[in-house]
């Protein structure tokens, strides 16, 4: 009976393919998600290529119109120039005139009365004329008191009761253009100057607020690897796109300036108003920014040409009267 029964089978090769074949399938996985991890991180790496690329591109582009935009205000500039160059030569030439009418009272003064009386309007009228030129165009307001003052010394020895209200005229004319003080263009000139002047004095980081409780665990956790600051404490803008900031603010007042010289409301707004925004990109909130906020709304708020319905009226009766007579 032990005779006819077989032996066990004898399996010594699959005790060893097993073993070959468990890690053959773990080297295999582990492979494909090391080449899986390997494409995710070419992929991440690509997209942030792209993103860097296309940030330049914007910032190149940002420059570019920065550029063409100082360009334009250099060319205002140079035509501002060029209408002063004229100006001037025009007040020199009306100059040369009044000069050339003080021979005449010279020449003239054995002449008869109507004469004189006649020249010395001609002399009034001018130097009326210019006394308006010279507030127009460059707000001389100094200069024009000297010239109503002039006017009014000519004016002294007309006689006629014709005139006696052509110097009550005079006289008020004078005391509206002392309301002016200095020159309303002048005074905006200096508070702007003041105002672009505090600007570099803003705090440029603030101080993060104290915590009001104690730090989370994971803060500790990580001191030793890296220093976690609240971006608030932080300025608005990274250190190349602040570069680019401040001059487009320092172009802003630059046109701003321009337009004051101008008499430009309209232009001086706007200039201002794009001032304003440049302000909280530039400094964190803080108490110093925000009174430099309230000064550039009070200084938006200033009339580059008041209204002063007395200023040339004296002129135009003299002219009415001349016409008439």
């Amino acid at each position: 009976m032990n005779e006819l029964e077989s032996p066990p089978p004898h399996r010594p090769a699959l005790r060893w393919i097993l073993p070959l074949v468990v890690v053959a399938v773990g080297a295999g996985a582990a492979g494909w998600w090391g080449w899986s991890q390997w494409q995710a991180q070419q992929a991440l790496t690509a997209q942030r290529e792209a993103d860097a690329a296309l940030l330049v591109q914007g910032l190149s582009d940002s420059l570019e119109a920065l550029r063409r935009d100082q360009r334009s205000t250099s060319q205002r500039v140079q035509d501002a120039a060029a209408t002063n160059r004229v100006l001037r030569d025009e007040m020199l030439g009306l100059s040369q005139r009044s000069a050339l009418l003080e021979e005449n009272l010279a020449k003239l003064a054995d002449s008869t009365r109507h004469s004189a009386q006649a020249l010395q309007l001609e002399e009034t009228e001018l130097l009326l004329s210019q006394a308006g030129q010279r507030l127009a165009y460059a707000d001389d307001v100094d200069g024009a008191k000297r010239l109503y003052a002039l006017a009014a010394t000519a004016l002294e020895d007309v006689q006629g009761n014709d005139y006696l209200n052509l110097r009550q005229a005079l006289m008020q004319e004078r005391n509206a253009l002392d309301t002016l003080g200095q020159g309303t263009r002048t005074a905006v000139q200096q508070r702007l100057g003041t105002f672009a002047q505090a600007l570099t004095a803003l705090p440029e980081r603030v101080e993060a607020p104290a915590a009001a409780t104690a730090a989370p665990w994971w803060h500790s956790l990580l001191a030793p690897f890296v220093t976690i600051t609240p971006t608030a404490a932080q300025g608005p803008l990274s250190s190349a796109e602040r570069v680019a900031a401040w001059d487009s603010l320092q172009l802003e007042l630059t046109l701003a300036r321009a337009a004051v010289e101008r008499g430009d409301q309209a232009a001086f707004e706007q200039a201002l108003d794009r001032v304003g925004l440049w302000l909280p990109r530039l400094w964190p909130d803080s108490p110093a920014l925000r009174e430099r906020r309230a000064e550039l709304r009070q200084l938006r708020t200033s009339v580059l040409r008041p209204a002063l319905p007395e200023l040339g009226s004296t002129l135009q009766q003299l002219r009415t009267l001349r016409d008439g007579s």
